[in-house]
């Protein structure tokens, strides 16, 4: 019987990508790396992981006494393959040094939630000078909801609000967006905030003067007055590597002296401004309360589904 280090090095990287992945989902982590949605994906491809595992350890031993020829170039299939009993040589280090950092990063760097210096690099004006390409909604609430302005109390969760949907029909949210313009009071909770994000956007006008609450991060720009601030939300449509920035311009009563990445719950006004000359909502703010980080800080879209 011969043991044969380089499978079993093989079949311990694919243990450690199922194990790191598995635990990712085991603390509920993942959801800091991908769109919620594909989770199941996820799950799969961890199966997948544990599955090559089990058929790579099958070749960490082999019985046979039979001499390998696989060095010698006149062999037809040792010219194209390499069975994994070939010396190991600076070609081999480098391959396995980039397939077992992102397991060393996974294991022994904690998950970082992005944050103002994230989007501080991708800059608070492209927030304000595009926010109307916004193409994706997150969720459905019903219009009928009864908002209640004191953003310091707990809200009462409608059991709508609450079910993960991935995708809606447009002629649904066509409907949705109707109806949410009705409402006086807006409260931007994740499962709407998309929705309000890029009807206000669009269409400025019917929004104006109407109580708005929400929260988010604060990012602050060097240009800006000492009492405004961006009140932002990083969007994930597939993971972080695709993150992009929403939010919106705030004007606070009094100057302040909050920082980035401070969160803070707001209630205000919708109204309308100029930056770097472009027309875009500015919320008048009546009311802030600093609090802590969301458990889920991100907002993740759904698809709007198109009927033929």
């Amino acid at each position: 019987m011969k043991f044969h280090f380089q499978q079993a090095v093989r079949a311990i990287i694919l243990l450690a990508f199922f194990a790191m992945i598995f635990n990712l989902h085991w603390t509920e982590e993942i959801t800091k790396f991908i769109n919620p949605k594909y989770e199941n994906l996820s799950k799969t491809v961890a199966i997948l992981f544990l599955l090559l595992f089990f058929v790579q350890v099958t070749r960490i031993f082999s019985f046979s006494t039979k001499k390998q020829h696989c060095y010698s170039t006149e062999h037809a299939c040792c010219t194209q393959h390499d069975h994994g009993d070939s010396p190991i040589n600076k070609k081999k280090v480098f391959s396995y040094l980039v397939i077992i950092t992102p397991l060393l990063t996974g294991f022994f760097m904690p998950a970082k939630v992005l944050d103002a210096s994230i989007a501080d690099k991708k800059g608070a004006s492209l927030i304000l000078t595009k926010q109307s390409k916004t193409s994706k909604i997150e969720d459905y609430i019903t219009s009928n909801k009864t908002v209640n302005e004191n953003i310091y109390d707990e809200h009462a969760q409608d059991p709508m609000l609450m079910e993960e949907r991935q995708e809606m029909p447009k002629k649904e949210y066509e409907l949705l967006k109707q109806q949410l313009s009705q409402n006086q009071t807006i409260k931007m909770t994740d499962k709407d905030y998309t929705i309000y994000y890029e009807d206000i956007n669009k269409d400025l006008s019917k929004y104006l003067g109407k109580k708005i609450q929400l929260k988010g991060f604060v990012l602050n720009e060097d240009s800006f007055p000492q009492n405004q601030l961006v009140i932002s939300r990083f969007l994930i449509t597939h993971c972080i590597a695709d993150a992009s920035i929403v939010g919106f311009l705030a004007e606070l009563p009094e100057n302040h002296t909050l920082v980035n990445d401070t969160w803070i719950e707001v209630i205000g006004t919708i109204d309308i401004t100029t930056y770097n000359g472009e027309s875009l909502p500015v919320i008048k703010v009546d009311n802030w309360v600093k609090i802590e980080e969301p458990e889920k800080p991100y907002l993740y879209p759904i698809d709007i589904l198109i009927s033929f």
